[in-house]
């Protein structure tokens, strides 16, 4: 696949300067490694405790490379069945569009390597500020698919992978035994495409809640279908996901310059590396390419 080079204007070199600093920090959290369970079936107490401590957690070698193999199969029939424009019914072949059965859209659209929610009162206007927007080839069309939703009633193994034993392990030790999955997305990032998502925190609705703490607002499980890399991948700042209601505007004004290309992502959050698609919410980061260079200037989320 070829790699399509996305520019930051005057903020190229404090990004990649960013991206590494960022990465050299995420490897040294000491959050990271592969699912460990007690005897008893529970998620290891150091992985709880390295989880609340920082945020989220990156578990390694999950899958094997069968099922990540039918995870790829799965993930490019639903791409070759989007519809070729947010208001077709057809795909690229002709055929009846994914999705176009049901009484909502499945796919959610964006102008390439746009962010399509910051500063808007969509997602219950969770996303405060706008991403920088690097200018896209001319060539590209208009709208890009960004987010398949519910994908599991079109991938069997996406559907499957929901139920791995090892997730609901998971989920059940954080949550308890009544957890309740509550949605599921596939969030597609092509080179030189892929829109970005802003500076946010998970959960809208119980902030100002006198018992509220950490757990609150649940957590996602996420695959990186992919791999993840410092500039395609997810930022978090540890730690916010303890301290309640952030102000990100305050946060942005602080940085200075900088911040409104940083792509920073806050809450609280089980982020797996290796596809880990969860029983709680769960999104498949569909990244096609791994280079920097080919990649936007935000967070799937």
């Amino acid at each position: 696949m070829a790699t399509a080079v996305v520019d930051y204007g005057p903020e190229e070199k404090a990004m990649q300067v960013y991206f590494r600093e960022g990465q050299a920090r995420a490897m040294a959290l000491g959050n990271r490694g592969p699912i460990r369970l007690t005897d008893d079936g529970r998620l290891h107490p150091d992985i709880v405790a390295a989880y609340k401590r920082v945020g989220f957690y990156v578990f390694e070698g999950v899958l094997d490379a069968g099922e990540l193999r039918e995870l790829e199969q799965d993930f490019h029939a639903m791409v070759e069945r989007l519809p070729v424009t947010p208001d077709a019914k057809v795909d690229r072949h002709g055929r009846p569009a994914l999705g176009a059965d049901q009484d909502t859209p499945i796919t959610m659209w964006s102008k390439p390597l746009g962010d399509p929610l910051g500063g808007t009162k969509l997602a219950n206007g969770r996303h405060v500020v706008k991403m920088f927007e690097p200018r896209p080839a001319p060539d590209l069309p208009d709208q890009v698919a960004f987010i398949i939703v519910a994908p599991n009633q079109y991938s069997d193994a996406a559907l499957r992978l929901a139920g791995h034993p090892e997730l609901l392990a998971i989920a059940a030790t954080i949550y308890g035994e009544d957890f309740v999955p509550f949605t599921d997305a596939v969030i597609i990032k092509k080179p030189g495409e892929g829109a970005s998502f802003s500076w946010h925190q998970d959960g809208t609705t119980h902030w100002d809640k006198p018992d509220w703490d950490e757990s609150t607002h649940g957590f996602n499980f996420m695959a990186q279908l992919y791999g993840s890399t410092a500039a395609n991948g997810v930022w978090y700042l540890p730690g916010t996901h303890a301290t309640g209601k952030v102000d990100l505007k305050k946060i942005i004004g602080e940085a200075g310059s900088i911040a409104p290309v940083l792509p920073l992502h806050i809450e609280m959050r089980l982020s797996p590396r290796s596809p880990l698609l969860p029983p709680c919410a769960w999104r498949l980061m569909a990244r096609l390419s791994e280079p920097p260079e080919a990649t936007t200037s935000g967070t799937p989320s």
